[in-house]
């Protein structure tokens, strides 16, 4: 075999290994420049980012490709031309892969530190890390089925039992991919978020502690902890009293005899709530009271009060409140609140 070899090819294989070994150093001299001049900086930027991502993958692909070539320019390696072109394809696959890999991986880095931070979604935070785990999968995936293909392996039945095994798969993880995909829905929609006091329709109503890709969590006022699965809580009509502002309207409703001075109940149903307003902390003071009747009951005329509070627990207190010192208001101007009454009218039996 190396008697075949004369000075040519041997300077030839020398030359070859030369320029790899130099453009490797070139390599990692601008990587080495560049990451120096981002500490300077005190910022690193993306291009920067992924430049350095890229170093690995480009020394290991420069060093690669001139084993090849000078592999190639033997003359006594004509017999192993595809052994070695079978190899060459599947480090170059896998080189790629990890390529892609490592610059998907640089960009999802800078997001999340430079750009995340500064948006409102949390669908960043989350959906991020778990799609660049994915995209690794997919990448080494096709990696993986290139250096199959190129062994002579067929990948044609590999791929159909992928897919059987994985419809198999989708089918028994029917309904945590469906809470995956309703909590995708959830992140992405910014309609409940954590820290918001929600109350699901014929359900629980509570603080949300936490939204994650399989349940969202909730803490209810009895200091419980609920878990909703997201598909529940997507398909349920949820009311979000932190949105769109976090002050509550609250309306007290009440009824007075047909006997009473109308304009008295009006003025002192005022005073009682504009004194709720001052004196507690949980309403709000941007905002008159309102009143207004309502009808006419059965035993008395009905009115409503209307002020606000400054969130939902702040209009349980307010409530609370007003419907007492409005009671003890009442009590102090003699205006009577009747209890239910029926007429009977007709003429009595007598007695026997």
């Amino acid at each position: 075999m190396f008697q075949d070899m004369d000075f040519s090819d041997i300077s030839q294989v020398v030359a070859i290994l030369g320029t790899t070994a130099l453009l490797m150093v070139l390599v990692g001299i601008m990587t080495r420049f560049m990451a120096r001049r981002s500490r300077k900086s005190s910022e690193q930027g993306l291009a920067i980012r992924v430049i350095q991502s890229a170093k690995g993958s480009a020394q290991l692909f420069i060093l690669s490709q001139g084993a090849f070539l000078a592999i190639s320019s033997i003359p006594w390696m004509d017999s192993w031309e595809s052994s070695v072109t079978i190899v060459w394809t599947t480090l170059l696959s896998f080189q790629i892969a990890y390529l892609l890999n490592s610059m998907i991986g640089a960009l999802v880095n800078w997001y999340l530190i430079k750009v995340a931070p500064k948006t409102t979604m949390a669908f960043d935070d989350t959906a991020l890390p778990i799609l660049r785990r994915v995209f690794g999968v997919v990448i080494y995936g096709i990696a993986v089925m290139i250096a199959l293909d190129t062994a002579g392996i067929s990948i044609s039945p590999l791929l159909g039992g992928l897919g059987i095994s994985g419809l198999a798969v989708a089918l028994a993880l029917q309904p945590t991919l469906s809470n995956f995909f309703a909590g995708t829905y959830i992140l992405a929609d910014r309609a409940v978020e954590v820290g918001d006091y929600i109350q699901i329709q014929n359900g629980p109503e509570g603080y949300v502690t936490q939204v994650g890709w399989r349940s969202t969590k909730m803490r209810t006022w009895l200091n419980n902890l609920v878990v909703i699965p997201n598909s529940s809580l997507a398909d349920a009509i949820v009311m979000n009293y932190n949105s769109p502002e976090m002050a509550v309207n609250v309306i007290v409703t009440c009824g007075v005899s047909y006997d009473s001075d109308l304009e008295l109940v009006e003025r002192v149903s005022l005073e009682v709530a504009r004194d709720i307003i001052a004196s507690t902390p949980e309403a709000t003071i941007e905002m008159d009271p309102w009143f207004g009747f309502d009808k006419f009951g059965d035993s008395n005329i009905d009115f409503w009060i209307f002020l606000q509070a400054q969130d939902r627990v702040g209009s349980f207190v307010v409530t609370s409140q007003l419907i007492k010192k409005l009671h003890a208001r009442f009590l102090l101007e003699g205006i009577e609140i009747n209890y239910p009454v029926r007429k009977l009218v007709g003429d009595l039996p007598s007695k026997g």
